[in-house]
């Protein structure tokens, strides 16, 4: 990708760039709506991803372009800019803002970004898109952040300029990634510890479910919300500042303070995910791929019958993955409702997966899935 991406860069700008920057996406392999309860997330980075040239004007310019947008932005260089719209170019934008006003120089830049992770699936496109900017500019003009200050650089223009509220774990996933490495993430305190996955004869399937993620937002803060509920009630008769710092024996101990079913349910999913990212970081650890393929079934079957944040879509997905013999683990990924499931597929038998999966998806849900394969690579990185 590195010499096509340079050609086009030759093409818009008559000269090379003076450096391609590659940083990838990210896929929660399993630990699902448990961050803003005091649980830990499983992440990984995958080998889909975000791909930016860089070089040096004379114009006093930022100049914005992308191989996947028609839509170029040209700014005026070393002074802070308002969001613009939808514009896609809002993210660099956003992240040269907080080098301006930490009272770095950005002279003027040509930029080219190019990405192959869909747009709106859940994969992190818009922090691939954050890191890679922040990556490269502190690289290329040696401004002296270390990883995690890039990482909290674009979660604050994340929330705060874009002005989605989302956690940290996607531009933490998509900068400190490792090849053939998970993250076990505390998102709260930012502690983490890699994880070897040998996938050895596995490869991870990224099935895009095509339904736009519309409700995700609002069932999101509602599920906080019952979450919150949960905790109050639990704290009329022990101390707990997070869910996540219950076991689930010692859930069902106090679980008569819960009389709502649905509210139950909710911090029962939430316990028992958690308890479920230890025992799937344990299984990765001795290499039990089996065991980790019937966590992610676990997960999603909590998540769609306890969390309720499934939906037709992602269920066929997984309903399809059960009857396949070459699927050891199928969940969905993501918030929800839409977005994407992955499953841990044997290799040599992508293009049967993928022609039965379409099959069966387009049977039940009337539109077919997109399927991506993927290995677990590297974060951010100079190419």
């Amino acid at each position: 990708m590195k010499i096509e991406l340079t050609q086009k860069f030759v093409e818009l700008y008559y000269k090379n760039p003076d450096a391609v920057y590659f940083t990838p996406g990210r896929v929660n392999l399993i630990g699902e709506h448990i961050d803003y309860n005091g649980g830990l997330v499983l992440p990984c980075a995958i080998t889909l991803g975000t791909w930016l040239a860089i070089s040096p004007n004379n114009n006093s310019e930022y100049n914005m372009n992308s191989l996947n947008f028609e839509k170029n932005l040209t700014v005026e260089a070393s002074k802070t800019h308002d969001k613009n719209g939808s514009h896609w170019a809002n993210y660099p934008i956003g992240i040269i803002n907080e080098f301006l006003k930490d009272g770095k120089e950005i002279p003027g830049l040509d930029f080219l970004f190019f990405g192959n992770i869909p747009i709106g699936s859940g994969l992190s496109s818009s922090a691939s898109i954050e890191i890679a900017t922040a990556f490269a500019l502190n690289d290329y003009f040696n401004l002296g952040y270390d990883q995690l200050d890039l990482v909290k650089m674009a979660k604050h223009v994340e929330n705060d300029f874009i002005g989605l509220n989302s956690g940290i774990m996607d531009q933490f996933a998509v900068a400190f990634g490792e090849k053939d490495k998970a993250i076990v993430l505390d998102c709260e305190t930012l502690k983490y510890k890699m994880v070897d996955v040998d996938l050895g004869n596995y490869v991870l399937a990224i099935i895009n479910t095509n339904k736009p993620r519309e409700l995700a937002d609002s069932k999101y803060n509602e599920r906080v919300a019952e979450c919150q509920t949960a905790l109050a009630l639990l704290n009329k008769e022990i101390t707990l500042h997070h869910l996540c710092e219950l076991t689930s024996e010692k859930l069902a101990l106090h679980s008569h303070l819960i009389e709502d079913e649905i509210i139950l349910n909710r911090a029962t999913h939430v316990i028992k995910e958690n308890d479920r990212v230890h025992l799937a970081a344990k299984a990765l650890n001795n290499g039990d791929l089996k065991e980790f393929g019937r966590l992610m079934y676990a997960s999603h079957q909590s998540l769609k019958v306890l969390y309720e944040v499934s939906g037709k879509e992602l269920d066929a997905v997984v309903e399809y993955c059960l009857t396949d013999e070459h699927v050891i683990g199928a969940r969905m990924t993501g918030a929800g409702f839409g977005g994407c499931a992955i499953a841990l597929l044997e290799k040599g038998f992508e293009e049967d997966f993928a022609q039965k999966l379409t099959d069966y998806y387009v049977n039940r849900v009337g539109y077919p899935a997109a399927i991506y394969i993927s290995e677990i690579g590297n974060g951010a990185l100079k190419l």
